[in-house]
């Protein structure tokens, strides 16, 4: 739902004020998985997201240009007055949490790999997980890393998935494209036997029930649900969790502000939130523009 109100500078300064927001940032939408996660989880938290459209998809660009594009929304929001910072994201998780939590060590910096790979790892019955993920996080080597630091007895296997987040952000998730792909997706998975797949993009989850309809035996991790476990035990171990009066959340895209409210519409229905344009990372990404 969005809410029609005071100018965006203004709405902002307000979220600054005190604790402040909990900033969030993807390459798309594929992030409002988690925000929608938080949003049930912590009704009272507000969130400045970014959504990096203006660069989306992530997943086939080289490592070290997703690190700097991952580095200057961090940094962004940070300037912003976030409390906290989650990269719903895994392949700018992968690339960049470890120098970004390092940066703002007063603050909470969370991603998505480890806590997906610690829920894989405690659901599977017979220790052997798949990852569907961009090409970016198979190339990391993020998933195997994190399964091996918690359990070397592990098999992981991995597929990239080029296709999964055009159908996303192209609102295709139902067609019969998207069921090919992800039959062709996790043909691979099914041979080596695994029991317990992570959705290792935040597009993902948005496939859910495609997936569910081709495997329809496997477990499947959404990363988000414990992320955003993690980010409420910090927040109230810091004494941070949000006080008074409940506001909308800030979305932010640095694409297309048209695409992006048509997006929200259907992907954030009964969440209350203002949407506006940011100039892309790496121009004036510090300057907002076009508000509601």
């Amino acid at each position: 739902m969005i809410t029609e109100a005071a100018p965006l500078s203004e709405r902002l300064k307000e979220r600054m004020d005190g604790q402040g927001p909990i900033g969030m940032f993807d390459s798309g939408v594929g992030g409002l998985t988690v925000l929608a996660q938080l949003a049930a989880r912590m009704p009272d938290e507000p969130v400045l997201y970014i959504a990096d459209q203006a660069n989306v998809p992530y997943g086939g660009r080289p490592l070290d240009q997703i690190r700097g594009l991952a580095t200057n929304l961090s940094n962004t929001l940070i300037d912003r007055g976030c409390k906290a910072l989650v990269m719903a994201c895994n392949i700018s998780s992968a690339t960049a949490l470890e120098s970004i939590a390092a940066q703002y060590p007063k603050r909470p910096v969370l991603g998505m790999i480890d806590p997906g790979a610690a829920a894989a790892a405690t659901k599977t019955r017979n220790g052997r997980i798949g990852v569907l993920a961009t090409a970016g996080t198979v190339a990391s080597r993020a998933y195997p890393n994190a399964f091996a630091r918690m359990d070397s007895t592990l098999v992981v296997a991995q597929v990239a998935c080029p296709k999964f987040v055009p159908l996303v952000e192209s609102g295709a998730t139902q067609s019969a494209e998207a069921e090919a792909a992800c039959h062709r997706y996790l043909a691979p998975l099914l041979a080596e036997r695994v029991d317990t797949i992570v959705l290792g993009c935040t597009h993902y989850p948005y496939l859910l029930p495609v997936l569910q309809r081709c495997a329809p035996r496997v477990r499947f991790v959404d990363p988000a649900v414990h992320v955003v476990r993690q980010l409420s035990t910090q927040l109230s171990r810091r004494g941070r969790l949000a006080t008074g009066a409940r506001t909308p959340h800030v979305l932010l895209t640095t694409g297309d502000l048209a695409v992006f409210r048509a997006q929200l519409a259907v992907m954030l229905d009964g969440i209350d939130y203002v949407a506006a344009r940011l100039e892309p990372v790496g121009a004036s990404a510090s300057q907002a523009a076009a508000a509601c």
